[in-house]
């Protein structure tokens, strides 16, 4: 294996509720033990129902915010979110954040595996993902 560069241009579009994420990097690009997606998060809309918590059975989160405020909900607490802010989400622990701005929140999650959907445990979501 050798260095790649990989592009947000060629992320894989990801079919999930509550938010626009591209799989960057992952199992499906040639990683072996690591993924990492961004997911822009809109403001609130009244008219939508929000997303429900979900967990991860087999890793950590990591998550950076790069722009807008947030607010995790998570088993352990509520927890703001800023930018420059990271928050790290222990295996198997429910959690869901939110967007408590008026403008997109931003952010890059990392996960230690390189295929994060199979430990992913979220209601009505399945392997949704599609080329962009």
């Amino acid at each position: 294996m050798m260095a790649r560069v990989f592009t947000q241009a060629a992320a894989i579009r990801l079919g999930l509720p509550g938010r626009t994420a591209l799989e960057i990097v992952s199992a499906n690009t040639g990683a072996q033990a690591v993924t990492l997606r961004l997911a822009e998060i809109p403001p609130q809309d009244s008219a939508v129902a929000p997303r429900g918590p979900h967990h991860h059975r087999d890793c950590e989160e990591c998550i950076f915010v790069l722009s807008g405020t947030g607010r995790t909900f998570a088993d352990s607490g509520e927890y703001a979110l800023n930018p420059g802010d990271t928050i790290l989400i222990p295996q198997g622990e429910n959690h869901v954040t939110r967007n408590t701005g008026t403008t997109p929140l931003l952010l890059l999650c990392f996960y230690p595996v390189a295929d994060v959907i199979p430990g992913t445990v979220e209601p009505a979501v399945q392997d949704s993902r599609t080329t962009s």
